[in-house]
């Protein structure tokens, strides 16, 4: 039987980011109202914990079509064995030339080298270190209102070539492999500000780690641009700090957030996450 609608509480996190939803079990099905009820309230709130979850990676597959289509994982090295749609996050995993691999180092929003990025990601925290392993996020909706009006006048209209990994990013990404690899030689172009389609409000749309040039700006001019966008950005002031629980299901939205992880545990304490990702909209 369908979970009845509203059966869970929101509480707010954050002033303008997070929240968290309990009462409710999300290895069994949602009828309708409840569906759109926490798609409003992903809306609201463009990061979402759901609390106390222990779910199996096809649980978890099921689940998150609550919120959309599933968008295809890019790294079949890191697909879960009995559900590969699913993949993991580890910190046990180590980069071609044998230094550890901390997915998500680096603030970023993901896969913005695709055509149509995705909407969201997904993760539900499976084991986790004693400490350290937050993830933050950057409210960039906030960071854009806050921008002075000069700089937005400046920077609406402009567009930024996206590839896989641009030469100005200082973190290494896994290389990848077989057909797979033909995406590293791609670029596509976005608008340095989106329109978010659902809330329609503007958000400041970068990538450090895949943003390989401004169109129409010197590197002279693009890269001091970045770095001050970048830095104004990452203000605390539009940061929300998540620190995980076992059990919990976190999405956010990557159409108007930056985020990164966090290495500051140490490494023989595993850190492992389902992941998964949802199909968005091409950047307006």
């Amino acid at each position: 039987m369908d979970q009845a609608a509203f059966s869970f509480s929101i509480e707010p996190l954050w002033k303008h980011t997070g929240a968290a939803i309990r009462g409710i079990d999300l290895s069994k099905p949602v009828d309708d109202a409840t569906r759109a009820a926490l798609n409003q309230a992903f809306t609201d709130h463009p990061v979402l914990c759901i609390r106390d979850q222990k779910l199996s990676a096809p649980e978890f597959l099921e689940a998150m079509k609550v919120f959309g289509e599933i968008f295809p994982q890019h790294n079949s090295r890191f697909a879960v064995p009995e559900c590969p749609a699913i993949h993991y996050i580890s910190n046990q995993d180590k980069l071609e030339d044998g230094s550890v691999y901390i997915p998500g180092e680096g603030y970023h929003t993901d896969h913005s080298n695709d055509e149509v990025p995705p909407k969201a990601t997904v993760l539900h925290a499976v084991k986790l270190p004693k400490t350290g392993g937050d993830t933050q996020f950057v409210n960039m909706y906030e960071a854009y209102d806050a921008l002075p009006a000069d700089t937005k006048k400046r920077i609406d209209g402009l567009k930024a070539r996206h590839v896989y990994q641009s030469r100005y990013s200082k973190r290494k990404l896994p290389q990848l492999p077989g057909e797979k690899a033909k995406i590293a030689t791609k670029s596509v172009i976005h608008p340095l500000v989106r329109t978010h389609p659902l809330s329609g409000r503007k958000a400041i749309y970068i990538n450090p780690i895949r943003i390989e040039e401004i169109i129409g700006l010197s590197e002279q001019e693009a890269l001091p641009l970045l770095d001050e966008l970048l830095e104004h950005s990452i203000q605390l002031k539009f940061q929300y700090r998540h620190k995980w629980n076992s059990g919990d299901v976190v999405i956010w939205d990557n159409r108007c957030l930056l985020h990164k992880a966090n290495g500051d545990y140490p490494v023989a304490e595993v850190r492992y996450l389902y992941r998964l990702m949802l199909k968005g909209e091409r950047p307006v």
